[in-house]
């Protein structure tokens, strides 16, 4: 069997670790445990310094400071790369690499798309190091394949639009991804608590997600996803459509915390344009996505496994009204949280749409780069019996956020990227609603559920 590529896990917003490395020695300002919203905030003036900082990178409000990207969080990932790292070898002397890719995902994903470049080119530099892979045929052709859990995908799929046929990239996995937007990211902008980090609401954590472009990227924008009002914004991605208390919220902290000087009304002037750029930016990147297309960079529908998490109870609607001239999120209607998936049904209709991993409504993760029969769903009941533990902190946490533990997932990627069998039918998943059994088309070949 020729060697397998060497794999990089690309996390989600928010799951890895942030540094300061200005102290001495260095202080970690965000973590499973550590939250220090203060340090980790973002500065009001970078849009000012953009020609004099190429890559992009936006810099923090507490400076003097230097917050990098650290560690990804061991609680969602140190199981998959554990078991990805042993069932990819054959012999133990033989090792595949499997690299976690740490970013500072607060940046736009520009930004974040630079250093995965980066990092897939050190890689790939690294792995020829390795004596079993320089002798190989995989050094005449060098690729990593990848894997992107929730906005990691978004990354990735972003990368490999950008990069086109340059790309050094064999085969992907993307697990949960909101390809086309997440609730979750209008009620972290609207309240500053959602199923993306911590579920306590704060007047701290409300500004720093106001002022986190990468965040923006992260916006419903599928069919039916949003009801405005006629005659006004199209979108969320419209400064008009948000509620009053999100612009007044950047312009105080831009009054209070930005260096440029000028009137009252020259500093609400910056802090609408640095709303709209934050909005801008996201949509542009949002376009990018839905127009690429796989033989763009060089990869064929089989090379992309697309795993979407349902069966449970997830927002999938936002309703807006007008209350006197200004937009009004209603965040209270029942109706708009729904789980509607019904595993004892052979074919599903479209009510069962209404369903998603608890953050990423099913919706907004089929790409655009993919057919809804491409797609393999998965629930929390997937978890095997012995994963209690997994069980319940997808009921504690949420699923979307323990995706990456499910043992049967782990099987499934090393069949996507080996290529090999499933004698004992050990990997399955569930067509998307509409999808009938005889035109499901995974990537690889699984066990369809519910069974016959």
């Amino acid at each position: 069997m020729p060697l397998p590529n060497p794999v990089i896990v690309v996390p989600g917003i928010t799951a890895t670790y942030l540094r300061d490395e200005y102290p001495l020695p260095p202080e970690v300002v965000w973590s499973v445990m550590t939250k220090d919203y203060r340090r980790a905030m973002l500065h009001p003036d970078n849009l000012s310094i953009a020609n004099d900082n190429p890559r992009g990178t936006w810099y923090e409000l507490a400076q003097p400071t230097r917050v990098r990207h650290d560690q990804v969080f061991e609680v969602a990932y140190q199981e998959l790369i554990a078991e990805l790292r042993y069932n990819l070898r054959e012999k133990e002397e033989r090792p595949v690499p499997v690299y976690p890719f740490g970013y500072d995902w607060r940046q736009p994903l520009d930004v974040i798309e630079v250093h995965l470049a980066e990092f897939i080119a050190e890689v790939i530099q690294r792995t020829k190091l390795m004596r079993h892979y320089h002798d190989s045929p995989w050094a005449a052709d060098p690729r990593v394949n990848l894997v992107g859990h929730s906005m990691g995908g978004m990354v990735i799929a972003g990368y490999l639009q950008r990069s086109g046929a340059k790309c050094r990239v064999g085969k992907v996995v993307s697990l949960g991804t909101p390809f086309r937007g997440s609730f979750e990211a209008v009620l972290k902008i609207a309240t500053g608590t959602a199923n993306l980090g911590q579920p306590d609401s704060s007047s701290r954590e409300r500004e720093a997600a106001r002022l986190t472009p990468a965040l923006y990227h992260l916006l419903p924008r599928f069919r039916g996803a949003v009801s405005l009002p006629s005659g006004g914004p199209s979108s969320l991605y419209e400064s008009d459509a948000w509620q009053r208390g999100v612009h007044d919220t950047i312009r105080d902290f831009v009054k209070r915390n930005g260096v440029q000087g000028g009137s009252a009304a020259d500093r609400n002037k910056q802090a609408d344009e640095l709303f709209e750029s934050m909005l801008d930016a996201a949509a542009d990147h949002r376009d990018r996505i839905e127009k690429f297309r796989l033989p763009d960079a060089g990869l064929a529908t089989d090379d992309w496994l697309c795993v979407a998490g349902v069966n449970s109870k997830t927002r999938v609607h936002l309703h807006v009204e007008m209350k006197l001239g200004k937009p009004e999120f209603d965040l209270r209607r029942s109706a708009d949280s729904d789980d509607r998936w019904d595993s004892n049904a052979e074919d599903l209709g479209p009510i069962s749409r209404r369903t998603g991993d608890g953050t990423v409504p099913l919706e907004g993760a089929v790409p655009a780069f993919l057919e809804e029969r491409n797609i393999v769903c998965v629930r929390p009941s997937d978890f095997g019996y012995w994963e209690i533990g997994d069980r319940a902190l997808a009921l504690a946490a949420g699923f979307h956020g323990i995706l990456p533990n499910m043992d049967m997932l782990h099987r499934m990627i090393v069949r996507h990227f080996t290529g090999s069998a499933d004698p004992h039918r050990n990997t399955w998943g569930w067509r998307m609603p509409g999808v009938k059994r005889s035109e499901w088309a995974p990537p690889l070949k699984l066990e369809q559920r519910p069974k016959k």
